[in-house]
């Protein structure tokens, strides 16, 4: 390939993972010039937290990413316009958010009843409100020390529509417990209340749906630029040893890391670049690195939190909601993220007798007329993954029918995600725990090694990171993942040539 960067094409290059950071990386560096790049893959499939599948006919199931967040400066919203992947229907978000609630939304009681559609948009707009001070770095210097679970408690009860009706508390803890969906958390009384305004939500629409070829036609855009023999699936890696240059084993100057692999194979080369999940690295990283990671880097690793989001999709024989009717969502008389509920069941596994609590509700799905979605986090995620298929249908349709009435049919099919099950993911993504630094960790987990000299050819770098939890501004998304992947491939492009793409955006538009 010719380059044109000028980079030299002797650097041998593995990249470790194959979601969306580690093809960024690996598409940079090979159309930079780097022609020994080697991509390797533990799954049976590229694409890492994309998981895009057809299992209810032609029509997509995303289990894994759903939509590109924010459009302005988001090179995946550009690449995506640009190879026309973007839905061209009127769908731009299927599930149910606190700050974009309708009257097309149904909220029922655990009697049946169905409750005032202006009461939950009143208490919904507030919940919007409270969340925006908080993303927006305005919150008053007495929540600081907070958790946005106890920031919003209190918020709520200063507000007048505390009390203005008598199921507002009940509506307000629904209110957090969809929030814990975009946070990925076992509980808001876990999250930093301060920290969060550090996430940067990108300007435009929020929610952009992609086409019939779903997220999995993104992935293909950056697999299109991948030469053949690049990408390797199947092919754990089991240890990093860096540094061996300096430690004398045996092996030349050049080529300072060795990568090992389960089949027993091995790299030797001059960089790597870990794209590996937050998730995978707290269960392996002890093991994975010899030497051993620095101990800054292992507590980034300890500290942030890596949350679990799943799905379960329920499909019909034929559709038994009304026609006007976007969702069905549950409000629980004692819901877990209610304060005193929550602390209750913080001790002890008397909360997995009432894991199906942590539903929010079930929420229509685009293309898909009988299907329904419902959202579940956390632990009660963790432990709805380790039920039969059998059990979690049977505690869907009972929750359907005792909190609407309707008649519901038993579902022809039911599939649900296993982010947490997955050994290589153990999760779906970052967030920043109470009382935890983000930006001081998310830099930590960033740094590369070796950290002194970085940009000299007498102490190259070694070992690279990247992924959504190494960025500070854009975790828990997958253009988040992407822009790191390509900020690590260009350390390694600055390292060997002066000249440097100018953004992000612009290496994307090579793609």
């Amino acid at each position: 390939m010719n380059s044109p960067l000028g980079v030299t094409s002797s650097a041998k290059v593995v990249v470790v993972g194959a979601g969306f950071a580690g093809l960024a990386a690996a598409a940079s560096l090979i159309q930079a010039g780097f022609n020994h790049v080697q991509v390797l893959e533990a799954a049976h499939r590229p694409g890492g937290r994309v998981n895009t599948t057809r299992p209810f006919g032609p029509n997509v199931i995303e289990l894994g990413a759903n939509w590109i967040h924010g459009q302005k400066e988001n090179p995946l919203f550009s690449m995506a316009k640009r190879h026309s992947l973007l839905s061209e229907d009127a769908y731009s978000s299927t599930m149910c958010l606190p700050t974009s609630v309708t009257p097309q939304d149904f909220f029922f009681r655990e009697d049946g009843s169905l409750l005032s559609p202006s009461d939950v948009e009143h208490v919904c707009a507030l919940f919007g409100k409270l969340t925006s001070r908080a993303f927006n770095n305005k919150l008053e210097k007495k929540y600081h020390s907070k958790s946005l679970g106890h920031y919003l408690d209190e918020a709520f009860a200063e507000s007048p529509l505390a009390s203005s009706f008598e199921d507002a508390a009940k509506v307000f803890e629904w209110c957090k417990r969809s929030e814990c969906t975009d946070e990925a958390s076992s509980s808001l009384y876990e999250v930093s209340a301060l920290q969060i305004h550090e996430y940067t939500r990108l300007e435009g629409g929020f929610f952009n749906c992609l086409g019939p070829g779903g997220y999995q036609a993104m992935v293909d855009v950056l697999l299109k630029s991948l030469p053949p023999g690049v990408l390797l699936c199947d092919k754990p890696v089991t240890r990093i040893q860096w540094g061996l240059d300096k430690e004398g084993k045996g092996q030349s100057p050049c080529c300072p890391v060795k990568v090992l692999c389960e089949d027993g194979q091995e790299f030797e080369v001059d960089h790597v670049i870990v794209t590996a999940s937050l998730g995978f690295l707290k269960e392996r990283a002890w093991a994975m690195f010899e030497p051993a990671l620095p101990e800054d880097k292992t507590g980034a690793i300890k500290r942030l939190g890596f949350g679990t989001v799943d799905k379960i999709f329920l499909k019909f024989s034929e559709r038994f909601w009304p026609e006007d009717c976007a969702g069905i969502q549950l409000v629980w008389e004692e819901g877990p993220e209610d304060n005193d509920i929550y602390h209750s069941l913080s001790e002890g596994d008397s909360w997995r007798e009432t894991w199906y609590k942590k539903i929010c509700g079930f929420d229509i799905v685009a293309h898909h007329p009988t299907v329904l979605c419902g959202w579940i986090t956390g632990r009660e995620a963790q432990y709805m993954e380790t039920l039969e298929e059998k059990v979690v249908r049977e505690v869907c349709v009972r929750l359907l029918r005792s909190f609407t009435g309707w008649p519901v049919s038993e579902p022809t099919q039911v599939l649900f995600s296993t982010w947490w099950s997955n050994p290589y993911v153990k999760g779906s993504y970052t967030f920043v725990p109470h009382g935890v630094n983000g930006v001081r960790e998310h830099q930590a987990l960033a740094a590369p090694l070796p950290y002194r000299a970085i940009y000299t050819r007498k102490k190259p770098l070694q070992v690279l990171f990247a992924g959504e939890a190494t960025h500070v501004n854009f975790y828990t998304t997958t253009h988040g993942a992407y822009i790191t992947g390509i900020r690590e491939a260009q350390r390694l492009i600055d390292l060997y040539t002066d000249q440097k793409l100018n953004s992000s955006e612009d290496c994307s538009s090579r793609i």
